[in-house]
């Protein structure tokens, strides 16, 4: 048998970096967290190398003092808890004291710190856990960490890094998500010189995801703001058209704190189902405050992971919060107008209604001249000779002097036409938004638009007598115009999401009539699969199941779901008891969602088939009364919109 030693400090310090210290990006989180429970309201990180060689972190933070810079870099050295009880209430970012001990061990580290009450701070480096260098220097209040040369004593996990870039792109994204969780606090992040990010701390959520994401994603948000006993959500969600093909893009923290849960991230996309297609994931920075006692964060080192007392109630919560931010919201989606290039010392083609009427001004002017011309050499033949030597010269003068005043009038009519068109187009597309826009975006832009809720919805009940229905094109989409757009609507998505919500709604109230099977199935379990039907045994009957015992293990299925009467009742059956949540005991009905689906899309109206002015008209009735009409059971939109002003630039007669 092997002999059992007690590992030597240095090695202890080593395996506790390895829980805490992964790479670069970890003692950013660590420092950057740290500076952030000091109460800091500006911080700068800066890296070279991706993090592997330089990393400098500065903040305008308490600072630390003197008598207590050696203590902060031993091991479970913290300043967050007392005792095991305050673990129940922490509310810091940074708790378990192991950051700058793990740090230090694996780096080589100089912090320069300073309180407010100190006269002057304290440089302090420490190389692979040894002290090298302890002495008073100035410096503003605060505290600022370079950390040289990660891993250089431990070679075998240094070459297990990615590569700089890689590196560095972890980083940014753990900045980005700090910044998003603190709009309060002015973030700077540097790499490699080069300024990637920077916000202004100014209390906006908004403006930092437009810093972050962009102006497109900033004009695409849906606010949400919703409370229920202790927890509240806050923060945005993106319309359907930002959903992306993973969930890279959805951000949600904890009183402040970034984590991924599997409770949560299933709260929000079923918050999200029937307005995203399938398997497209949505974008979210939603703030998540909630009673420290209702939650456990140490779980995990790195602090990525939760355990909730109640995780129903908050998945309710969460999903209530998202479906409520859709409610009565434009989201239809834009036809995009492409700008065409235009090559240089080429001016655009005059709008066609003015260059026909300067064309008609134009003959009439000319052909007032040749009149005019013609009455003077006439005068001129009958006058004496002196006489017609004083009046031509006179005569020309005036006709001069009066095309120069038409050249004049005529050029300055046509500024004042251009201007009143600029005026009319910016009335018309200028619209106060609910919600206030960023002041980097601009309000007189077209997409700005997408912001505005106070219009009348086309599909709702005021806007129905507005309606102008104009017809069907390609025996597939209709026409509809209202309020200066028009609107083509998807004839087999509209008609699948009404017939998708009548057996929905027929469900939730309980109006289910049930079919007998003629012969009925006949159904085996094993011992898991009998103990949760027995746990759902109501849920089934309110669906309009009817299933008896027919011996030891076996049951028989003698009624179904009179709508799902189509689909394979064996295979149905045994996808909704598999999905049966074993802890909760509670039906997971995403299979039977899904069938429904996939029933109304074969049971609606299909492309290619022609329908007349009357069934278009009761389709359309029938739509607006949906809660949500804009997009089918799979996602996709129900219809799209262009504007009256898409339409002009396309024409050229407007700018």
């Amino acid at each position: 048998m092997a002999e059992i030693k007690v590992l030597d400090q240095n090695t202890i310090n080593q395996i506790a970096a390895g829980e805490v210290v992964e790479r670069p990006a970890s003692i950013v989180k660590e420092l950057v967290e740290n500076a952030i429970d000091a109460r800091a309201g500006a911080i700068t990180v800066e890296i070279k190398g991706g993090g592997i060689d330089f990393i400098r972190i500065t903040d305008n933070g308490c600072g630390i003092g003197e008598s207590q810079i050696r203590t902060a870099f031993l091991s479970h050295a913290t300043s967050k808890i007392s005792s095991a009880e305050d673990l129940e209430t922490v509310g810091s970012l940074g708790f378990r004291g192991e950051a700058l001990s793990s740090i230090a061990a694996v780096a080589k580290v100089e912090m320069i710190s300073k309180t407010d009450e100190g006269i002057s701070g304290i440089r302090y480096i420490i190389e692979g856990g040894e002290e090298v260098l302890f002495e008073a220097i100035g410096c503003p209040e605060g505290t600022t960490f370079v950390i040289r040369n990660l891993f250089y004593n431990t070679p075998a996990r240094r070459k297990f890094l990615k590569s700089s870039m890689t590196e560095a792109g972890y980083v940014e994204a753990f900045m980005q998500r700090l910044a998003l969780s603190n709009p309060g606090i002015s973030f700077k992040y540097i790499s490699d010189n080069k300024n990637r990010l920077s916000t202004s701390g100014n209390g906006s959520l908004k403006d930092v995801i437009y810093h972050i994401f962009g102006r497109d994603t900033a004009l695409n948000l849906l606010e949400v703001d919703d409370r229920e006993k202790d927890i509240r959500i806050t923060g945005f969600i993106g319309k359907p058209v930002l959903c992306r093909g993973n969930r890279a893009y959805e951000n949600y923290f904890v009183n402040g704190r970034y984590l991924k849960n599997p409770v949560i991230a299933k709260a929000i996309e079923d918050g999200y189902k029937g307005h995203s297609m399938v398997h497209k994931f949505p974008f979210t920075a939603l703030m998540i405050t909630m009673d420290p006692h209702h939650f456990d964060a140490n779980v995990h080192p790195a602090k990525m992971e939760m355990r909730f007392h109640e995780p129903e109630f908050l998945y309710m919560v969460i999903c209530r919060a998202v479906k409520n931010s859709f409610a009565r919201k434009d989201l239809i989606p834009k036809v995009a107008v492409r700008e065409e290039k235009k090559e240089k010392k080429t001016l655009p083609p005059a709008p066609e209604p003015f260059e026909k009427k300067r064309k008609q001004i134009e003959d009439r002017f000319r052909s007032l001249t040749e009149d005019k011309l013609r009455s003077i050499r006439e005068k001129k033949n009958e006058s004496s000779q002196t006489a017609g030597q004083e009046n031509a010269p006179s005569g020309q003068t005036g006709l001069s002097e009066k095309l120069r005043r038409w050249q004049i009038d005529n050029s300055q009519q046509q500024k004042i036409d251009q201007e009143m068109r600029k005026a009319e187009v910016r009335q018309e597309t200028v619209k106060e938004p609910e919600t206030p826009v960023p002041s980097m975006v601009k309000e007189g832009d077209e997409e700005s638009r997408q912001l505005t809720f106070r219009d009348i919805p086309v599909l709702s009940e005021e806007a129905r007598p507005r309606h102008r229905l104009i017809g069907q094109v390609f025996r597939t989409y209709w026409i509809l115009e209202y309020e200066e757009k028009l609107f083509f609507v998807d004839q087999h998505a509209a008609h699948e999401k009404v017939m998708y919500e009548k057996i929905k709604k027929e469900m939730e109230e309980k109006k289910i009539s049930s079919q007998l099977l003629a012969p009925p199935v006949i159904l085996s379990f094993n011992t898991r699969e009998q103990e949760n039907y027995i746990k759902c045994r109501d849920a089934f009957e309110r669906l309009g199941y009817a299933v008896e015992e027919f011996g030891d293990r076996e049951y028989c299925i003698r009624a179904v779901p009179a709508d799902l009467i189509d689909l394979d009742q064996q295979d149905l059956f045994i996808e909704l008891l598999d999905n049966i949540d074993e802890q909760t005991g509670k039906m997971n009905l995403d299979a039977l969602t899904d069938k429904m689906a996939s029933m109304a899309c074969k049971a609606a109206v299909k492309g290619n088939r022609t329908m007349s002015f009357a069934e278009m008209d009761a389709l359309m009735d029938q739509l607006i009364r949906l809660e949500n009409p804009y997009q089918c059971p799979h996602g996709r939109p129900t219809m799209i919109s262009m504007t009256r002003q898409e339409m002009e630039k396309k024409f050229h007669r407007i700018q």
